[in-house]
């Protein structure tokens, strides 16, 4: 086995004393192994945070599993190991969302998930598209009580002020405030030490959401392989058909080969049903879906239509892949 990299960490303990770690990455005959090992006793068994054959996969568990350790306290000896500096001092942006995330209002957090969850319902969209987490702790953590108040918070812009401004600061009539705009004091009271761990578990989370689409992605090329089909990758992977398909085709724009999916899924479909479908994305183009939809089958509304309409989409998206992957031969 052949170490390729190693660094050592250092964390201070209550009683001022340094425990020492080390992390380093081997590679044997083709297989990366990612190992930490904490204190000096080297017979000691390592924790193993990866080990494997992509490098790729590889990179992802070094990095968040140096987030979550730094995030801990630990300090390496040389730095720059992320895919950035440091964050020891960060921006004003993330103090304010560090500090509305640590200092909430439940009560009030979670009357505006109530607020939010009804316009979501209301507007048939995502709740996340009209205020996300961050943005709701911030809020009930700051308490705005006019437009130039809500303006401070990251996020709000005034769309978003015209859409829903009124119901939010009626909201926010209900609740007494301790602190007061602008915003500024924030940087002197948020604890330096808290705010660099809170930075770092932002990292820590956006490593381990990596490595969960690492491993999506692994299931879903092995599945194909093996001759599964959409039906089994939704029901093991828990998605939705809709973000099954979103992964499908960033598969195909990596360079992954899925006409053997595309096959089994279009089997049913009639050969006439498919060109009708390339004809039409031949002519009205392939951005968007809603136009072939309505010159292949005459309609858009769901009742005029012999399948439930997400099906058809979900089936258009399968024959545009291989529209644009033969688009996309004829250029080379």
């Amino acid at each position: 086995m052949q170490i390729v990299f190693l660094n050592t960490f250092e964390k201070p303990t209550v009683e001022q004393e340094i425990v020492s770690a080390q992390l380093s990455i081997s590679e044997s005959q083709g297989i990366w192994s990612v190992h930490w090992m904490e204190g000096e006793d080297e017979s000691g068994s390592p924790h193993t945070w990866f080990e494997g054959t992509s490098w790729e996969e590889m990179i992802v568990a070094f990095r968040h599993g140096i987030a979550r350790v730094m995030g801990e306290g630990y300090a390496p000896v040389i730095d720059g190991m992320l895919d950035d500096r440091r964050p020891s001092s960060g921006s004003f942006v993330t103090m304010l969302q560090c500090y509305g995330e640590l200092n909430h209002n439940p009560d009030l957090f979670q009357k505006l998930r109530e607020w939010r969850r009804a316009t979501a319902i209301a507007e048939k969209r995502s709740a996340y598209l009209v205020a996300t987490n961050r943005m709701l702790w911030m809020i009930s953590t700051f308490i705005p009580k006019s437009e130039d108040e809500l303006s401070q918070i990251p996020g709000w812009g005034s769309a978003k002020h015209a859409a829903y401004g009124a119901e939010m600061l009626a909201i926010m009539e209900e609740t007494e405030r301790e602190t007061s705009f602008p915003l500024q004091w924030v940087a002197e009271k948020l604890d330096t030490g808290i705010y660099t761990q809170w930075l770092y578990k932002q990292k820590e989370a956006k490593y381990k959401t990596q490595m969960d689409r690492q491993l999506v992605k692994k299931h879903i090329l092995a599945t194909v392989q093996q001759g599964g089909s959409l039906d089994q990758l939704g029901s093991e992977l828990e998605l939705s058909r809709r973000e099954l398909m979103d992964r499908i085709e960033q598969l195909e724009q990596e360079g992954y080969d899925m006409d053997s999916l595309i096959s089994r899924e279009l089997h049913s479909v009639s050969e006439d049903e498919q060109i009708l479908v390339w004809e039409a994305l031949s002519q009205v183009g392939d951005k968007y879906l809603k136009p072939v939809l309505q010159q292949v089958y005459g309609t858009t509304e769901a009742s005029q239509l012999g399948k439930p309409v997400d099906v058809l989409y979900e089936r258009l998206r399968l024959i545009r892949l291989r529209f644009r992957r033969s688009l996309a031969s004829k250029a080379v």
